[in-house]
């Protein structure tokens, strides 16, 4: 009944940018949190950039200063722009929400930097 759908994936040199998009929709009447997770080959998931309902913005250090998450409360709309992109951010990036008592995720969105 959640139906979370990312876009903006794809292949780009390294220093480029790209932006990802996530958009909520089906039964929702409060999102707490919504965030942006990303998962390697071989490596664990892991949070990337998080914004509370209140505006509230959490970054992983490894893209403090390069990452800009931003939501947008009325539409539960989620963006990651992403600049200077470095090849260790290569992996798949997946959009989250966290309602009352459960956790929705995206099918997730492939980003590939290049050397």
């Amino acid at each position: 009944q959640v139906q979370l759908v990312e876009s903006g994936g794809g292949l780009v040199q390294a220093g480029g940018s790209l932006r990802l998009s996530c958009a909520a929709s089906g039964s929702i009447f409060v999102i707490n949190t919504m965030g942006w997770y990303r998962q390697a080959p071989g490596k664990q998931r892991e949070p990337v950039a998080t914004v509370t309902s209140g505006g509230t913005t959490n970054y992983a250090d490894s893209v403090k200063g390069r990452f800009t998450i931003s939501r947008d409360g009325i539409k539960n709309t989620m963006n990651l722009q992403m600049n200077s992109l470095k090849p260790e951010d290569t992996a798949v990036y997946y959009c989250s929400i966290t309602v009352p008592n459960r956790n929705y995720w995206g099918q997730g969105t492939q980003v590939t930097v290049s050397s």
